[in-house]
């Protein structure tokens, strides 16, 4: 099982959006997939129609009482199974970092054979912040990739979180954490700007940023007001296509190397 963090500690780059259509994009592709919302506003447990329920979050299993496989949850989408979020995760960066080994219990969490067997990746939706649950999510994924929107203080951002990732590695708890990609989101292409920043994400990191781009519409933000997905609102239009190419290029970019 590949573990990804969805991961930019900037809010409102597309993180949430990108979590939920990315794992209903490969799902629809027939790849098992489990989205871990790990934001205490539970964002992505909402944008699937899942109600948040303390009961089946990872805030019991993070302190050592329970598994996480107990607090899986399917969704409407076929191949894509949900361990959702609550407010009561936020008490958890208060109660890990008192704990030592703090950045690897979210790795011991998901350690068990049963998930390793049962889906192909794991998705973490994480918090726009730079605190425990953020960084324990890194320390335990095997990739991260980062949403970034067509703004100049996105750019700000981005060099923050790849220091974090450095620091993740030296740190040791995570030394071979790679850094998948980034993918441009609310990409307007009337403007100069979306054009300029990207230009300028491609100038320093040609490998990592994805081909395919994410347009700012209505739709892909309306959506989880109705708990769907893009596909599921509104299947034929540019956001769909667009998640859908961003999904088909996920897959290419993992494929074994010959």
């Amino acid at each position: 099982m590949k573990k990804i963090a969805i991961a930019n500690q900037k809010g409102g780059v597309g993180k949430t959006t990108t979590s939920i259509n990315l794992s209903a994009g490969l799902a629809q592709r027939g790849m098992r997939v489990l989205l871990i919302d790990l934001d205490p506003q539970a964002n992505a447990t909402s944008g699937l129609g899942i109600e948040a329920n303390e009961d089946n979050c990872l805030y019991l299993p993070l302190l050592g009482q329970g598994s996480a496989s107990e607090k899986i949850v399917p969704t409407s989408v076929p191949n894509l199974s949900i361990i959702p979020s609550h407010m009561d995760l936020a008490g958890v960066e208060i109660e890990l970092a008192r704990t030592d080994g703090h950045l690897t219990r979210l790795r011991d969490v998901l350690n068990e054979p049963a998930l390793a067997e049962h889906f192909d990746y794991c998705l973490f939706d994480t918090p726009p912040s730079l605190g425990v649950l953020m960084t324990s999510c890194l320390a335990a994924a095997d990739e991260i990739l980062i949403p970034l929107q067509c703004e100049w203080f996105g750019l700000e951002g981005l060099a923050k979180i790849v220091h974090v990732i450095e620091q993740i590695r030296e740190s040791g708890a995570a030394p071979n954490l790679h850094f998948e990609g980034i993918l441009m989101t609310m990409f307007d292409g009337r403007t100069n700007l979306s054009k300029s920043v990207t230009e300028e994400v491609r100038n320093y990191f040609p490998e990592q940023l994805y081909k395919n781009v994410i347009p700012r519409t209505i739709r892909i933000g309306e959506a989880p007001s109705f708990g769907k997905t893009i596909y599921q609102h509104d299947p034929s239009g540019q956001g769909a296509q667009s998640y859908q190419a961003v999904a088909d290029e996920f897959i290419i970019r993992h494929l074994p190397s010959s």
